[in-house]
């Protein structure tokens, strides 16, 4: 695999995790990388708060905490009326590996899934992944309401897919992010 080398000097990134260890390790290997402001907290409610203030170019962010934990965030960040940032772009970063944990965070609108241990060549392949291939966002409504990038990541839809997005009201709105 071949990696652009991005200047993400300027890149704001915010580490939600309640384990320090975890947030340190992302932490040491986003330094090497060149991300100076970096804004840490240890559940998704503080999370929000931070991001009134801070705004974000990237979330990490982990599955289990509490109050409010990385798959509630990730639906307020998306759909709250007061979110300063819906287009954000969110990583999930969990030790959950099994395919209805990833099917559960994509349909929450997560924009990349991250098994830990975190490797720097993971992280910084999902870095790379939310600016090569942004993802178009759309809103759902209907009785999966969603709000998020889209959840297919091939270019061309099944005819199952084409008659059921038929069926369904879709509007896409497009966040474009430029780190090059």
């Amino acid at each position: 695999m071949t990696f652009k080398n991005y200047n993400i000097k300027k890149v704001n990134v915010l580490i939600v995790d309640d384990d320090v260890h975890s947030r340190q390790i992302v932490k040491g290997i986003l330094r090497p990388l060149g991300v100076r402001n970096i804004q840490e907290v240890d559940n998704g409610a503080d999370a929000l708060r931070v991001l009134k203030h801070f705004a974000a170019d990237i979330v990490f962010c982990d599955w289990n905490m509490t109050p409010v934990d990385g798959l509630e965030f990730t639906r307020l960040v998306r759909t709250s009326t007061d979110s300063p940032n819906p287009f954000v772009p969110i990583i999930m970063l969990t030790a959950h590996n099994e395919f209805s944990y990833v099917t559960t965070a994509r349909d929450a609108g997560i924009n990349e899934y991250l098994i830990k241990p975190v490797t720097p060549k993971s992280l910084y392949a999902r870095i790379c992944a939310v600016i090569d291939n942004p993802r178009p966002y759309i809103r759902s409504f209907g009785k999966d309401h969603y709000f998020g990038p889209t959840r297919r990541r091939h270019d061309v839809p099944t005819d199952a897919e084409m008659d059921r997005r038929k069926a369904e009201p879709v509007h896409v709105a497009i966040q474009s992010m430029a780190y090059a």
